[in-house]
């Protein structure tokens, strides 16, 4: 399992756990709340009516007095109100009043007058100077048909109990309300759980993407590919930072290292013409042989430095990640540019260059290394051409990729050195028995190409010779 899905997991069950502990917390108070809240009301309703019932009651008319008969009335009102969307058109009320013994001497409702209520809690209560209340079903079997009774002691003008008044309101009516808040909390409740969804999944998804771009970084730099550092925020920023620094730093040295083991093999061979060369020179030679080996002392210094130079220029390129400025560049002015480049050297082999280039191509680079690329691949084509061949230079479109060609007259690729002509230090003997290049030029070519984002191959044609190519990216036209 990838680390942004547990982390957008286990963010989604806390905040899931939170909002349904919270959720549940609301929803269980609500109905606790509102009916604590209509109880406190109905203490205060059911105290004030003691008070106005007491004249009645004392003086033995409760059943048809005064008190009665408003009480009858109110039945009868219409409120008219509206209360938070809901409409309250009657006063669901029932009062009764008890004597001293807790017989109903008057009931709204006219259903229970003369019974005891004397065992019920609000009225068995209050007559012992308690804090008398209950809530009883009316259907056994409905737990919503719930009644809430709350009494208030009736006293005469000297204080003495002479009776229990108790209003009663089914908890039916204050049910809409109860509902609507329940609802309301276990909306926001699924917006908070949506929400915190919503955020977790961004979280989750900018963590994987920042990780998922230092891991392909990271596999790319192990599988020894041409890469950037992705550009990552935070943290993320400073750990590609610390991995593009440790990278440099194991590169160079293995960069070092292999560098110097090649150079020193590759070394070996003209250091020991030098050395036999010099010897024998230290003895007495006719001039013919002190002259030839004169020569080959200096065709060897001369390999040395050729060898020394194109090291250092192919080291330059390998080691850079990407093209510090690329600019877009005409196609049919580098190969000009080419040409220039390689008249001193065609002239001396009596070979021409023959250019073929469209044009308005372009490509988007560097023009000083790919014109060097080039350069190497015409003095390749020179050097296995025969004197007095042309040299062929084109640049054809192909797709969304420029294929810069040399072609040449000499004898082809070995098919035992097909696969091996790119290799650093690999080179060919040359037709005409002169000595070998340093074989480097293949590979420079083949590093400006992937700095580039193309290839570069080297295949024979069909009617002699060879073909090399440099493939590189199009570059539309403004």
């Amino acid at each position: 399992m990838r680390i942004g899905l547990r982390i957008l997991l286990g963010y989604f069950l806390v905040v899931a756990l939170g909002a349904l502990l919270v959720t549940q917390v609301f929803v269980a108070q609500v109905k606790p709340g509102v009916r604590q809240t209509m109880e406190d009301t109905l203490v205060d309703m059911a105290n004030v009516l003691a008070e106005l019932a007491a004249p009645d009651l004392q003086a033995g008319r409760i059943a048809d007095g005064p008190f009665a008969g408003r009480i009858v009335r109110m039945r009868g009102r219409d409120p008219g109100a509206e209360i938070w969307g809901f409409q309250k058109r009657d006063a669901p009320y029932r009062i009764y009043v008890t004597d001293a013994a807790g017989i109903v001497v008057f009931d709204s409702h006219g259903q229970d007058v003369g019974r005891d209520y004397s065992k019920w809690n609000d009225v068995h209560r209050t007559l012992r100077g308690r804090y008398g209340a209950r809530s009883t079903a009316t259907d056994p079997a409905d737990p919503e048909s719930t009644v809430m009774h709350v009494a208030a002691p009736v006293r005469d003008e000297a204080g003495r109990l002479i009776g229990v008044l108790t209003v009663a309101k089914p908890n039916a009516v204050i049910a809409p309300f109860i509902e609507r808040s329940q609802r309301i909390v276990a909306t926001w409740g699924l917006v908070l759980l949506a929400s915190a969804l919503l955020i977790g999944l961004l979280a989750a998804s900018w963590l994987s993407r920042q990780l998922a771009a230092l891991r392909r970084y990271a596999q790319a730099v192990t599988a020894g590919e041409r890469t950037t550092l992705p550009r990552t925020a935070g943290e993320f920023a400073e750990l590609g930072q610390a991995l593009e620094t440790m990278r440099d730093k194991l590169e160079g040295k293995q960069y070092a290292e292999r560098y110097v083991q090649d150079l020193t093999h590759e070394m070996k061979s003209p250091l020991a013409a030098i050395r036999a060369s010099a010897e024998l020179l230290e003895t007495p030679l006719p001039p013919a042989d002190q002259a030839r080996f004169a020569e080959a002392i200096g065709h060897q210094s001369d390999r040395l430095a050729q060898m020394i130079d194109r090291l250092l220029a192919l080291a330059a390129v390998e080691h850079r990640q990407a093209l510090d400025a690329p600019e877009r560049l005409d196609v049919a002015a580098l190969l000009d540019a080419v040409a220039q480049d390689s008249a001193t050297r065609l002239a001396e082999r009596q070979q021409t260059l023959a250019i073929d280039a469209p044009p308005r191509i372009g490509v988007t680079g560097d023009g000083f290394l790919l014109r060097q690329a080039l350069d190497n691949l015409v003095d390749n084509a020179s050097a296995f051409g025969p004197p007095g061949s042309v040299v062929e230079l084109s640049a054809t479109v192909e797709a969304d990729h420029v294929l810069l060609r040399v072609r040449d007259r000499g004898p082809g690729v070995p098919d035992f050195a097909a696969d091996r002509v790119f290799e650093r230090f690999y080179s060919l003997p040359r037709p005409d028995g002169s000595h070998r290049s340093s074989g480097l030029g293949l590979s420079f070519v083949r590093e400006v190409a992937a700095l580039h984002g193309g290839s570069a191959s080297l295949e024979n044609r069909p009617e002699g010779g060879a073909c090399a190519t440099l493939r590189v990216p199009l570059t539309p036209p403004r």
